[in-house]
């Protein structure tokens, strides 16, 4: 008998930005639901730091993506941009907080990868939490460990600068609605790939964006 191939969804260039952010939205809510109750299948660090972490907020913040969406194109303000990066950065910061979380083990064990990203406290001499790592420090380690590609490595760094204008008082580069769009294109690719790194007992609970 021919195995039917499996379903791919569509490519994130293929997308409406309705689409897209809908999808964000749903595969971050289906994320959530899973891991916020993971005792029994997750090892017990992992789920108790993963049942106090506020994964709702990231399906709150995937929603928040549709305040950016204007009529016509090009409309946002500065200051507007600015918070379309910082949103965004949160969701990259808490999705790769959540792959640390899972895999909390492997991290804590870690400890020449932690204090290579600046993720150990040498002061009590422990790793720091995963749900307590900026987002220069997660980015850090999951290129130092090979964790992400390059090219989300670069979406990352891009955010993080970007999103770094909220902070300046002098001049720093935001981008534009077009630079914004196409980094939350390539965070649901991101978003996507880390989920399918993430260990379910069943194909039947892999969270979908659908």
């Amino acid at each position: 008998m021919f195995k039917i191939p499996a379903w791919s969804p569509p490519t994130t260039d293929e997308m409406s930005l309705e689409e897209l952010v809908k999808r964000i939205e749903t595969l971050n809510r289906n994320l959530a639901r899973f891991w916020k109750k993971a005792h029994g299948w997750a090892p017990i660090e992992a789920a108790g730091l993963l049942s106090k972490s506020r994964l709702d907020w990231q399906a709150s913040l995937s929603s928040c993506l549709r305040l950016w969406l204007r009529e016509p194109s090009g409309c946002l303000s500065d200051g507007e941009l600015i918070l379309a990066w910082t949103n965004l950065g949160s969701l990259i910061e808490g999705t790769l907080k959540l792959f640390l979380s899972v895999y909390h083990n492997d991290f804590y064990k870690d400890i020449d990868g932690q204090k290579a990203a600046g993720a150990f406290d040498h002061q009590k001499k422990i790793p720091k939490s995963p749900d307590g790592l900026t987002l220069d420090r997660l980015k850090k380690y999951f290129v130092s460990k090979g964790l992400i590609k390059i090219h989300d490595a670069e979406l990352v760094q891009l955010v993080q600068n970007r999103r770094n204008a909220i902070h300046a008082f002098k001049d720093n580069p935001i981008g534009d609605e077009t630079e914004l769009w196409q980094a939350v294109r390539d965070y649901l690719a991101l978003l996507r790939d880390i989920n399918a790194r993430l260990p379910y007992p069943d194909d039947m609970y892999v969270p979908r964006e659908t």
